[in-house]
This record gives C-alpha cells, sequence and structure tokens, in this order.
C-alpha cells in the first residue's frame, strides 16, 4: 500500500495514510459479500483504488473504492443519469459508505488517445448524440458556469508554479475567464454534459458499443464543452485549427463557438503540460515544446 499512499498524499494530505492502510481488509470485505473474483490493479487516477474482477456471473468488472465517499456516491448517481444513452458502463453494486462501487469492465477499453485518428471524429459525434440525448434529471442543480468556475479557482493557483509562471502570467489567465464569461452569457442550446469528456474518458467499447464515457462531471450546458478537450488534444499534431473544423462538422456544433472554447481551454492543457516538464526548452526532442507553443499562442 505504500504506492497507493504516496498516490493519494498530494489529493488527500497524509491523514489519508490510515485509509490506505486498511484498504486491503476493505477490498476483502466487499469482494466476500459481492462474490468478487479479485483480479489485478489497474492504473488509478489521483483519488481511488481500482482492481479488475469479475462478477459472480462472471462479468469483467472493477471494483473502484475512494476515501472520497461523497465523490464516489455522486459518480453512481451521475452514472445512473446517463445509462439510458448506453454509453456508460454499468453499475453492477455500491456501497455509499464504504466509498465503493463495481462496474463493468469496458472492453477492449483502449482509450480514444490510442485509437485510429481517422474515425474518431465520427465516433465522438456518435458518442455525443448518445449522452446529450439524455434528458436532464430534475434533481441535478449544477450548471457549466460552476464548473467552470470551479476549475479556473483549482488550476489558477497553479500559475505560481516556477515552471508554469516562466511561460505564463495572470493576463493571459484572465483573458481565459472573460473569453469564457462570453460564452456562458450566450448559451442558446443546454444539453446534459459529461462535464470531463478528454481522451482519456472515453474508452472503446467494441464494434458494438462504440466509445463509452467514464468518470462523468455532469452538468447542464453548451454541447460544444463535451468536444473542447479532444480539440485541444491536436495541438502539435494536426493542429488545434484543423481538428476544431472537422470535430465541429462531424459532431454537427457551431464551429466558431468550438473554436472560441478552445481558446479558454487551451491555457489548461498549457498549465499540464508545463507542469508535467514540457515547453521548457530542455531539447528532450519529444514535441512538449511545440506543443506549449501552440497551446500559448491559441490562449493570446
Amino acid at each position: 500500500m505504500e504506492s497507493v499512499t504516496a498516490r493519494l498524499v498530494p489529493r488527500f494530505g497524509p491523514q489519508v495514510a490510515a485509509w490506505c492502510a486498511g484498504t486491503p481488509d476493505l477490498i476483502a470485505r466487499l469482494a466476500s459479500r459481492w462474490g468478487l473474483a479479485l483480479g489485478g490493479p489497474l492504473p488509478d487516477g489521483a483519488s481511488s483504488v481500482a482492481l479488475r474482477c469479475r462478477w459472480p456471473d462472471g462479468t469483467p468488472a472493477v471494483l473502484k473504492v475512494s476515501p472520497e465517499r461523497d465523490l464516489m456516491a455522486e459518480q453512481v448517481r451521475m452514472l445512473g443519469w446517463f445509462a439510458a444513452s448506453g454509453r456508460v458502463p454499468a453499475v453492477l453494486a455500491a456501497d455509499e459508505e464504504a466509498g465503493a462501487m463495481v462496474l463493468e469492465e469496458i472492453l477492449p477499453g483502449t482509450s480514444a488517445e490510442y485509437m485510429p485518428a481517422a474515425s474518431l471524429p465520427e465516433q465522438w459525434a456518435e458518442l455525443l448524440a448518445a449522452l446529450h440525448g439524455v434528458a436532464p434529471p430534475p434533481q441535478l442543480t449544477r450548471v457549466l458556469r460552476g464548473r467552470c468556475e470551479e476549475s479556473f479557482a483549482r488550476v489558477g493557483r497553479r500559475l505560481s508554479e516556477p515552471a508554469i509562471r516562466a511561460r505564463m502570467d495572470a493576463t493571459l489567465w484572465d483573458r481565459a475567464i472573460q473569453r469564457c464569461e462570453r460564452l456562458l452569457d450566450t448559451e442558446a442550446t443546454t444539453v446534459l454534459l459529461h462535464g470531463d469528456l478528454h481522451l482519456g474518458n472515453a474508452l472503446d467499447g467494441g464494434a458494438d458499443r462504440g466509445l463509452l464515457a467514464i468518470d462523468p462531471k455532469a452538468c447542464v450546458g453548451d454541447p460544444c464543452f463535451d468536444a473542447v478537450d479532444y480539440v485541444v488534444a491536436g495541438a502539435g499534431l494536426e493542429g488545434v485549427e484543423a481538428r476544431c473544423a472537422r470535430v465541429a462538422a462531424a459532431c454537427g456544433l457551431d464551429g466558431d463557438r468550438l473554436h472560441a472554447w478552445s481558446r479558454v481551454i487551451a491555457p489548461f492543457s498549457a498549465i499540464a503540460h508545463l507542469g508535467a516538464g514540457a515547453g521548457a526548452g530542455d531539447g528532450d526532442g519529444d514535441g512538449g515544446e511545440m506543443v506549449v507553443d501552440e497551446l500559448l499562442a491559441l490562449s493570446r
């Protein structure tokens, strides 16, 4: 559990060590209760532990546990909202008190980032059509404006990090905030959004199911928002401009609004790259500097 503790401490603080120490017993209890045959660990994010397993009827599944119990309960609710779309994994079991859930495993499960680029815009269009075709539940009060305000506040704190401060300044960040506010003030169409639909959160469900989405942060807002991370990921490849045009056409989105959203999200992506050591001019040859240059140019 040392590696798990090291991974979770940056998010939850040193007090999470006690939860990590109890995780093997928690997993064993849940496996016994639900009749799970446990497999190996999966690559995890910064807030949970996930293991492959099999449901009692043999269905490949994933057991996910987290010290952030409220977040896990929220994820279960959101996956339930999108269930009618057929484009999210089914929740097989959940225990809100334990901060645990069992999901069907998406197979083959290849991240969209590693899928053939030529057919991806059309597959993304099918995914968005299915997700956005679900009516927002009456109890959902979260709107895109709140999602954006939270993101700007959280990520904006990173502007003081030396590697980021060397390439970005508050003026550029303020410009992104202003652009975002203009887009939010001019929303004409709103849908139920996934809210965090980057390439790592869209997985290949095979020929019968197409792309499936995981880890939603659902809210109501501009449909362009669920395409913008995919667009911005074109930096350093075919370029954000070219990808924006392809994605807008495939998804039936307003190309001008999608491009405007890409200028809002570009500095977020630049911060992620700079924080990971890219774009520092160190000659590492991985194209990171070219990506950051394009993102910063788009942000200006």
